[in-house]
């Protein structure tokens, strides 16, 4: 069984305080893009695989196997709650960037989770799945759906946001990770960022004015007093016509939202031509 995975971007990322367990509370918006890891998941058919073998594989050497993979994880919590010990191979092709702030190695194991239910026809209902999302990671819930949501809490409390536009985006990846632990780690509240008006993110997406008063992203400087190469991909962006740009996440992707497919097409392309790691992609809803 093969499932796609898709990334994701946040068009806003505001830090709005902090848990006394030291999670910092979000409101962020976050919208999936055409890129995709592919994981693929089958019944170990191998002689020497013995009972509850369970086994991660990536064909990218920065994505660990075994218990430090989420989709590891998620498979292991999924198939002991069922009691099911049949050995299972799953094996992640990479299309998402590591640590690229583009939620890949949450959406794998949002994937794993739905790729085992219609494996095994457990039948997991809505509720179910994301409860067991939710306990593997914040961004895991917003995968099962894969929808322009708005995210609160920890990044679990969804909200869908309907009717959501098509957006043409470049997403450019500067060839290196950057820690989550550390950007938060190293976030400094000085006066908090408002949370987003429930009327704002609407209204923004309609002028491009205000789409650049959404693209907000409170960790932004953080990474990049530490990585200066995030703040010049940004700014190229917006030289090569970017309505406005943003780092995704935690960093270290950035992207730009374009007013139309030939003026991303054309920057991707020229960005390209200079060496950059880039991806040319739209928004699904």
């Amino acid at each position: 069984m093969r499932i796609r995975a898709p990334a994701k971007v946040n068009l806003s990322l505001r830090i709005v305080g902090k848990r006394k367990d030291g999670y910092h509370l979000l409101d962020t918006v976050m919208i999936p893009v055409d890129l995709y890891d592919e994981v693929q998941i089958s019944r170990s058919k191998s002689k020497k695989a013995a009972l509850g073998d369970l086994k991660v594989t990536c064909n990218h050497p920065l994505v660990p196997s075994g218990t430090a993979n989420l989709a590891y994880q998620a498979a292991s919590l999924l198939l002991t709650r069922k009691g099911i010990l049949d050995p299972v191979h799953i094996h992640i092709r990479k299309g998402i960037p590591v640590g690229g702030g583009l939620g890949g190695g949450s959406s794998d194991a949002a994937a794993t989770l739905k790729g085992l239910d219609r494996l095994f026809g457990f039948g997991l209902k809505r509720r179910e799945i994301l409860s067991l999302a939710a306990s593997l990671g914040a961004d895991v819930p917003f995968f099962i759906d894969a929808r322009p949501a708005r995210a609160r809490g920890i990044g679990e409390l969804l909200r869908r946001l309907p009717f959501f536009p098509r957006l043409w985006m470049v997403i450019l990846y500067p060839g290196f990770p950057v820690p989550t632990r550390w950007v938060y780690r190293h976030f400094r509240f000085g006066k908090l960022t408002k949370a987003i008006e429930n009327t704002s993110i609407q209204i923004s997406l309609r002028d491009s004015e205000g789409l650049k008063r959404l693209l907000v992203n409170d960790l932004e400087k953080v990474a990049m007093r530490r990585y200066p190469r995030i703040a010049f991909l940004k700014q190229r962006l917006i030289q090569e016509g970017a309505v406005g740009a943003l780092m995704s996440g935690s960093g270290s992707s950035v992207f730009g939202v374009f007013p139309s497919r030939q003026i991303a097409r054309g920057a991707f392309h020229r960005l390209r031509k200079e060496g950059v790691e880039a991806y040319l992609v739209r928004s699904l809803s």
